[in-house]
């Protein structure tokens, strides 16, 4: 019988739950697990603008900032929603670059979530 992994003095996680954690910070790169909607109830715009909110909260506390973003991958449930995510998205991004991004439709956990997203971001301070 093998022992259980010890966790890696270099991966600070934040917020660990048995399942998953928000984020994992690896040396100047954080990850963070998806953002989901907080009102499953509400329009796409609302719920994306919810999301970029948890995003930005995950980043500061990481050290980094939504124009340190390497990659965005954004899972919608119907992709006709996408013009809406879109505008707040845009609007989101005033200001810096944008970052490579994939966008694609799958059914989410939660049916009545619009919108998860995945980030993966550079830190500011190593």
């Amino acid at each position: 019988m093998s022992a259980a992994p010890t966790p890696s003095a270099d991966i600070v996680y934040l917020n660990p739950e048995p399942r998953y954690s928000d984020a994992a910070i690896h040396g100047p790169t954080v990850y963070l697990a998806g953002q989901v909607p907080t009102d499953p109830q509400a329009d796409m715009a609302t719920q994306t603008r919810q999301v970029l909110e948890q995003i930005d909260a995950l980043l500061l506390r990481a050290g980094s900032h939504r124009g340190r973003i390497l990659m965005a991958q954004c899972i919608v449930r119907d992709i006709a929603d996408v013009p809406a995510m879109n505008a707040v998205w845009e609007a989101w991004f005033a200001g810096v670059t944008a970052p490579p991004r994939a966008t694609f439709q799958a059914p989410l956990v939660n049916p009545a979530w619009r919108i998860e997203v995945i980030v993966t971001a550079a830190r500011t301070v190593p």
